[in-house]
């Protein structure tokens, strides 16, 4: 494989500081030192380690599933310019020429100004795909690496690798949901999403049966009551705000009009998800007092984020919340993530072992 110099991560417009601060961090916990390249709502991050010979040992360390912001992390293996109009493919094959890969993604950055890139990738891709399988370079051995081109425009590209089981598996790194018609309100995709992206297939399949239990903190009109009732799970929906009639006739949901920082159910669910505006703060030391409590098992919310230092604000919940369970000796996993589907927010999962 060509050596790895640098690296890129994808992020949501935006977020480039926070998505730079952890990535600094990641790099500082596995004492390698260097700087990023962060312009603000360019939706990628550029980390070069100061020490060259470091950026191959962290690329084979770094799993983009254990970053909270950033959705790809790629390791940059070189940069191509000027790509002539009458030929992209010829400069591409000869600079991989001679390596494996299992597979090469086209993507650009989530922004506005790289969205009518989107068609030019998807046009080049059916050409470039068929001279690197011509040259034995593209090969069905999910073993090596995953070839990524991250196009700036259309002369200009990035050349990544990554390692699939340290890597995100959508294209960059976001899952294409489509909206269910009957679902009350879009906010159901960020938990449709929140399950797909924490939860295994297996895991989908033990944690989310049929006649499970669940409460929907700040659930109305109940666009994540809908993502556990297709499941067939029964929702104590609390809001004081009115939930979809269809989801109070499918004879799952009960609703109640009560504070939802005070309610706690007479015996113990399977899940508890929140989606309630309120400061992060707040949401983490109610989660954890529920999952510490033996209310729940489960746990999917979202923390509200504020405008300043978000990634520390995240941080500070996730100390808080770890230092509610240790309090009452519980073992647990704690994962955030923002996800495509969050805004200004993130998602957390909690799950008592």
């Amino acid at each position: 494989m060509l050596p790895v110099t640098k690296f890129l991560l994808y992020c949501r417009s935006g977020f480039e500081g926070e998505c730079a601060a952890e990535i600094q961090v990641q790099a500082a916990t596995r004492d390698v030192a260097g700087y990023c390249q962060a312009k603000t709502d360019s939706g990628y991050v550029l980390f070069s380690p100061y020490d060259a010979a470091q950026a191959q040992l962290l690329f084979e360390k770094l799993d983009v599933r254990k970053m909270i912001f950033a959705r790809q992390c790629l390791g940059v293996v070189g940069q191509l310019e000027g790509l002539p109009v009458t030929d992209r493919v010829t400069p591409v094959v000869q600079s991989v020429a001679g390596i494996h890969f299992s597979d090469v993604w086209l993507e650009t950055a989530d922004t506005n100004e790289a969205k009518e890139l989107g068609t030019f990738c998807r046009k080049f891709a059916v050409p470039l795909r068929q001279a690197l399988t011509k040259m034995g370079i593209l090969i069905s051995d999910l073993r090596v690496p995953r070839l990524h081109l991250f196009f700036l425009d259309s002369s200009r590209v990035f050349l990544c690798v990554c390692l699939p089981e340290g890597s995100s598996p959508w294209l960059m790194g976001i899952p294409r949901l489509k909206f269910p018609h009957a679902a009350p309100s879009r906010s159901t995709l960020k938990l449709e999403e929140a399950l797909l992206y924490f939860l295994s297939e297996k895991e989908r399949e033990k944690y989310l049966q049929p006649g499970m239990r669940a409460v929907d903190l700040g659930a109305a009109p109940g666009g994540w009551t809908y993502q556990l009732v297709r499941r067939h799970i029964h929702v104590t929906a609390i809001d004081n705000g009115p939930m979809a009639p269809e989801l109070l006739d499918s004879g799952l949901v009960e609703h109640l009009r009560v504070d939802a920082f005070r309610y706690r159910p007479a015996k113990a669910v399977d899940w508890l998800v929140c989606d309630v505006v309120e400061q992060p703060i707040r949401i983490a030391r109610l989660v954890a007092e529920w999952v510490a409590g033996g209310y729940c098992r489960h746990a999917i919310f979202n923390l509200k984020l504020p405008m300043k230092k978000r990634f520390q604000e995240v941080k500070r919940c996730d100390d808080e919340m770890s230092e509610i369970l240790a309090a009452k000796g519980v073992d647990y996993e704690l994962r955030f993530k923002q996800l495509y589907h969050d805004r200004e927010e993130v998602t957390g999962y909690l799950r008592k072992l």
